[in-house]
């Protein structure tokens, strides 16, 4: 039986939480599983048992990362899965001493903050920093090691494959996966929004509050409700205060219940400047929420409903941003919205799903490296 080893070197966040949701099914399918990493924030107790804690803080910390690499080693892995950034450096060390086996993959959630989607998508723009040039780099040399990169979106795919020069048979697509909900669309107007995200310039909550606050486009009775912590809060609040946002706004700081709190709002609105797959959209789609995002990475193809309205805006324009609002309150069927968002997503993110992808992947590279390597002439 195929043994699969996980690497986290954070707690809590997206990649966090595809790995908790993937463990755990594949577990209960009888496959040996185990997480190597810090506990997470969220769902620690559906991989109970099958966690080893260990620390990577930082990815200059040789000692910490040959640590990790001893753990993996010993539990003798026949596939390790990188499942952040800093977990495929330390992985992309793991081919010494170790013959053939194991499989190494990595997923690549999400590139560095200051990639903008223009230059993302190949159009000839001024591009991110020297440093993040270096990282980017650095993730195609990482890329090229490993037997496999999966991307959660066919738009980082291309990228991989055109900008970073990453050979497309190194590359697989499989979405990420969701906890399964009882979907619970709106039975009116929407008029409660969530976000759901960390608090950073990439996510747009500042881009969104400015949208709120254009005149006209915010009903009396609408609310907006902020679950996510990070630099830009205190920004936030502050531009929260003012009329005609005051009272009206909620900051809930870091929930690990994300998925509850979409299940009472009305609808979800996400205005990241770039994002690839992200989970909290596959949630609200399964909990049968309208979304609002912008155009960015693979949100336009998670939201495509032939025939039904478009609640997407290009990223960092308020103004679109606002008349997307202005039409997600005037929605007159958001239920209807919602129920074909929870049938979307119950066909493509559904654990099981995600799990036997996976799964079929991981078996293939594994049985490629058992067999024998051919000699090189001498």
């Amino acid at each position: 039986m195929t043994r699969i080893a996980y690497l986290l070197t954070q707690d809590r966040g997206g990649p966090v939480d595809v790995t908790v949701r993937l463990a755990a099914t594949l577990a209960r399918g009888g496959v040996e599983v185990r997480v190597f990493g810090p506990e997470p924030a969220r769902g620690a107790e559906l991989i109970e048992g099958r966690h080893e804690e260990l620390q990577v803080a930082d990815k200059e910390n040789l000692a910490a990362a040959g640590r990790a690499r001893a753990a993996i080693r010993a539990w003798r892995p026949d596939v390790v899965h990188a499942q952040d950034r800093r977990a495929g450096l330390v992985i992309a060390g793991l081919r010494a001493g170790l013959g053939a086996r194991p499989a190494l993959i990595q997923t690549y959630h999400g590139v560095p903050d200051d990639v903008a989607e223009p230059w993302f998508r190949g159009e000839r723009t001024d591009g991110p920093s020297t440093y993040t040039r270096t990282v980017l780099a650095a993730d195609a040399m990482v890329a090229r090691l490993l037997d496999r990169t999966i991307v959660p979106a066919e738009a980082m795919g291309r990228f991989l494959r055109h900008r970073l020069k990453v050979p497309a048979a190194r590359l697989a697509h499989i979405d990420n996966c969701v906890d399964p909900a009882e979907p619970n669309p709106p039975r009116g107007p929407v008029r409660n929004l969530v976000f759901a995200g960390l608090l950073v310039e990439r996510k747009g909550i500042l881009d969104l509050l400015a949208a709120l606050a254009v005149p006209g486009v915010l009903p009396q009775d609408a609310r907006l409700t902020v679950a996510g912590d990070g630099p830009q809060r205190a920004e936030a609040e502050r531009v929260a205060q003012a009329a005609p946002l005051a009272g009206r706004v909620t900051f809930l700081g870091f929930r690990p219940d994300v998925p509850a709190l979409l299940t009472e709002a009305d609808a979800l609105v996400l205005p990241s400047l770039m994002e690839q797959q992200p989970l909290v959209v596959a949630e609200a789609m399964a909990a049968g929420k309208p979304v609002l995002a912008t155009a960015t990475g693979g949100v336009a193809d998670m939201l495509d409903l032939p025939g039904g309205p478009s609640f997407l805006a290009p990223p960092g324009d308020v103004t679109a941003l606002a008349g997307r609002l202005r039409a997600l309150f005037a929605e007159p069927d958001p239920g209807r919205v919602g129920r074909l968002l929870a049938e979307r997503a119950h066909a493509r993110y559904r654990p099981e799903a995600c799990a036997q992808r996976h799964l079929a992947l991981y078996e293939e590279l594994a049985r490629a490296r058992s067999r024998p390597q051919p000699r090189t002439p001498a």
